[in-house]
C-alpha cells in the first residue's frame, strides 16, 4: 500500500510499504477514506526525530471502512464505516473505567514512562503505525472505533477522531462559569473548535491568533478575534473589567511564538546522535512557552488555564509565585476521545452543524500531495488551516 513516512527533519514522502494484517485476534484492518493532517503532526515533521525511525507511517486522524476482523472481535464487521480516535486503550482498565482514556494501563508506553499508546505518534507512544496510509490495523478494535452512518460525508465524522473532543475536553477543562469570558490562545484547528465550543455553551468568547485568515474563520461563528501583538494581553484584560478572562484555552502549545534561545537549543538538539538527543529532550527539553506565560498573565485571579496545545519539555521554567498568587488551577493532557464521544456524535449529526465542522478544511487533496502540504501547512501559506487526504 501507499502512506505518508518519516524522513528525516522537515522530509516525508508517500512510499510503498508493506500492506497491515491482523497481528492479534482482538485486529481490525481500515481501509482508509480520509485522514487529516495534524497540528501535533508538525512536531514530529520539525523535533521529534530522535524519537522517530526512517519509514515511520504518520496519521492520527482517519477514517474508513473495515475491510477484516480478527477472531475474536465481537464489536465490528466487515463494510461497517468508522472513526478511528487516535489513542488506543482498551476500555475495561482502571484508567479507562475513569474516562482516562489517554492513560490506558493496557496500552501505557512504560519504556519511556508515557501514557496510551498512539497512531502514527513516536517511539514514546508507542511507534504504531499510523493512518496517512491507504490501510490500517486497529488494535483492540471492538473499543478503539467510533461506528458512524453512511448519508453525512467523511468531514462530518472526521474529526471526532482527535481535535473536535480536544477541544470539547479543553473547555471542559477550563470550567468556564455560566455566561463567563473565555480566552483561546491559538486559532488552529483544535483552537477554532475550542471557540466553537465556547460559544455553543453561550459564553463570550475571545481568541488571539497572527494569522489573518484564522482570524476570519473564526469570526464567522462568532468570536471576537485580536491580532497578537505586544498589548493583546492587556488589551483584553481591560475587556473584561480589568479582571481577566474566567479562563483560558491554549491551542498553541510547545511550538508558540518567541524565544529564540530555545528554539536554537530545540534545532541543537535534533542534529545530535539519537541516543544523546533523546536524552536531552527527555531530561532537559524546553518548549517555547510564550503562549503559556500569555494565558497566565491573562485569566483573571482564581481563574482556569487549560491546556490542549502538546508541550513536551521536563526543563520549562513556569511562573510559580504568580500561578500561586493568582490561585490558578491548571488542566492539561491528551484528550480522552472515547470519554466524549456521547456528547459530540448528535452534535456533529446535528443537521444545523452546530461546530461548523463543514467550515474547518482548507485543503482536500490525495495522499501524493502530503509532503506539499505538510510544508504549506506549517509555514501557514495558502490559508491552510486544516488538511484532510484522501489515499
Amino acid at each position: 500500500m501507499k502512506a505518508l513516512t518519516w524522513q528525516g527533519k522537515r522530509n516525508v514522502y508517500v512510499e510503498e510499504v508493506p500492506d497491515p494484517v491482523i497481528q492479534q485476534p482482538t485486529d481490525a484492518i481500515v481501509k482508509i477514506t480520509s485522514s487529516a493532517i495534524c497540528g501535533s503532526d508538525l512536531h514530529l515533521y520539525e523535533l521529534f526525530g530522535p524519537f522517530m525511525d526512517a519509514g515511520d507511517v504518520l496519521g492520527h486522524e482517519p477514517m474508513g471502512v473495515v475491510v477484516e476482523v480478527g477472531s475474536d472481535v465481537t464489536q465490528l464487521a466487515v463494510g461497517d464505516r468508522i472513526v478511528v480516535p487516535f489513542n488506543i486503550s482498551c476500555g475495561h482498565c482502571f484508567m479507562c473505567r475513569r474516562g482516562l482514556q489517554s492513560q490506558c494501563e493496557t496500552t501505557q508506553v512504560r519504556e519511556y514512562s508515557s501514557g496510551a499508546a498512539l497512531f502514527g505518534y513516536t517511539k514514546l507512544y508507542g511507534q504504531v503505525p499510523g493512518g496517512q496510509a491507504e490501510y490500517l490495523r486497529v488494535p483492540l478494535a471492538d473499543y478503539n472505533h467510533i461506528r458512524v452512518g453512511a448519508d453525512l460525508p467523511d468531514d462530518r465524522y472526521l474529526f471526532l477522531s482527535d481535535i473536535l473532543p480536544t477541544a470539547w475536553q479543553g473547555v471542559e477543562y477550563a470550567q468556564v462559569p455560566e455566561g463567563g469570558t473565555l480566552a483561546v490562545m491559538g486559532l488552529g484547528p483544535v483552537g477554532q473548535f475550542a471557540a466553537r465550543v465556547g460559544m455553543h455553551r453561550g459564553y463570550r468568547v475571545l481568541a488571539v491568533d497572527p494569522v489573518a485568515e484564522r482570524r476570519a474563520m473564526a469570526e464567522r461563528h462568532g468570536v471576537l478575534t485580536y491580532d497578537l501583538a505586544d498589548t493583546v494581553v492587556e488589551e483584553l484584560v481591560d475587556l473584561t473589567d480589568g479582571r481577566g478572562a474566567d479562563a483560558v484555552v491554549d491551542a498553541v502549545g510547545m511550538e508558540a511564538h518567541g524565544n529564540p534561545a530555545v528554539r536554537f537549543a530545540q534545532n541543537a538538539i535534533g542534529l545530535l546522535p539519537d541516543a544523546v538527543a533523546k536524552n536531552l529532550m527527555d531530561k532537559a527539553g524546553m518548549d517555547r512557552l510564550a503562549s503559556l506565560y500569555a494565558s497566565i498573565d491573562l485569566v483573571r485571579r482564581g481563574g482556569t488555564v487549560s491546556l490542549s496545545g502538546v508541550y513536551a519539555g521536563e526543563a520549562d521554567i513556569l511562573p510559580m509565585k504568580t500561578m500561586f498568587d493568582k490561585q490558578l488551577s491548571l488542566r492539561m493532557g491528551q484528550c480522552n476521545v472515547k470519554r466524549w464521544v456521547d456528547d459530540l456524535l448528535p452534535l456533529v449529526e446535528d443537521p444545523g452543524d452546530p461546530f461548523g465542522v463543514m467550515d474547518l478544511v482548507t485543503h482536500h487533496a490525495p495522499l501524493s500531495d502530503a509532503p506539499a502540504l505538510y510544508e504549506t501547512f506549517q509555514k501557514k501559506q495558502d490559508g491552510c488551516i486544516k488538511v484532510v487526504l484522501q489515499p
